[in-house]
């Protein structure tokens, strides 16, 4: 007995704030994770430009073939201070967010429409994965020919690079949404309209997300596919140009670029993600 009121004394004389509570401890251990992680990610890639660097050295056959990470920071800088880098990352994201946002909306709300109609979504099924089957490329020429060769071409083809993707992505959330939920929100007398706004529109958003996330890199492709066709500047031009011209590492610069505007779409959709879904954040 004893033993016991000292334990409780001992107890009772620590501070109240002392003990973390499990909420501050589940945050400091995501935090020591992503720590972590982004300190590996660092590691490694500085590993692997360490052994590029050395594998590739100035006047060899493998720097003229690979480049070496030392010529593209210098690419980069010299892109960065004539103005070509601004200019071209300006114009391929543009073009990228105006077809990834035009292919997503449009694929998105076709994708969710379909829920409506089991008959339709199967009549158009066939059509839509053959238009998926279609690659890019073999869409450029045509593209010219009915938007030209300016900014409305590239933006078609980012957006076409877009489309089906949502829309498969979004139609397999929309199917995925709870049959037992439906069936009660049906019970209580919820009107189709209603079960699509509360039920399968909240339902399909993971998916939607995840779709969005995948979609990044297609509206990308899709405008630097158009660059490639007719263009005067965007990274597409630049990489065009520099390939024809067999200066690698200049290559290499532009794909450092679009990386990086792949990277920061990739990051605000995640953001936008969290905002709209709060509920999917890890505690």
């Amino acid at each position: 007995m004893t033993t016991d009121i000292g334990t409780s004394m001992v107890d009772a004389s620590k501070p109240a704030g002392s003990v973390p509570s499990p909420v501050a401890r589940a945050k400091w251990k995501r935090l020591r994770f992503g720590i972590a992680v982004l300190a590996t990610q660092v590691l490694v890639l500085a590993a692997l430009l360490v052994v590029w660097e050395r594998a590739t050295p100035k006047g060899s056959p493998a720097a003229f073939m690979f480049g070496s990470p030392s010529a593209i920071a210098g690419f980069l800088i010299q892109m960065a201070q004539d103005g070509s880098l601004w200019r071209d990352a300006a114009v391929t994201g543009m073009e990228t967010l105006l077809g990834f946002f035009m292919g997503n909306l449009v694929g998105t709300l076709l994708g969710l429409s379909l829920w409506y109609s089991r008959f339709v979504s199967r009549v158009v099924e066939p059509f839509v994965i053959a238009l998926g089957s279609i690659p890019i490329i073999a869409l450029a020429p045509i593209v010219i020919i009915w938007f030209g060769t300016g900014l409305v071409s590239k933006v078609a083809m980012s957006t076409l690079s877009v489309v089906i993707v949502a829309l498969v992505t979004s139609y397999k959330g929309a199917v995925g949404a709870d049959g037992d939920q439906i069936y009660l929100m049906k019970t209580l007398g919820a009107s189709k309209f209603q079960i699509f706004r509360k039920l399968v529109i909240p339902a399909s958003l993971t998916d939607i997300f995840a779709g969005l996330k995948l979609t990044v890199g297609f509206a990308l492709i899709g405008a630097i596919v158009g660059e490639f066709m007719s263009s005067s500047e965007g990274l597409g031009h630049a990489i065009f140009k520099a390939g024809s011209l067999y200066i690698i590492p200049k290559v290499f610069a532009a794909l450092v670029v679009t990386i990086a505007l792949a990277l920061v779409l990739t990051w605000l959709v995640g953001k936008i993600e969290r905002l709209l879904m709060p509920w999917r954040r890890q505690v």
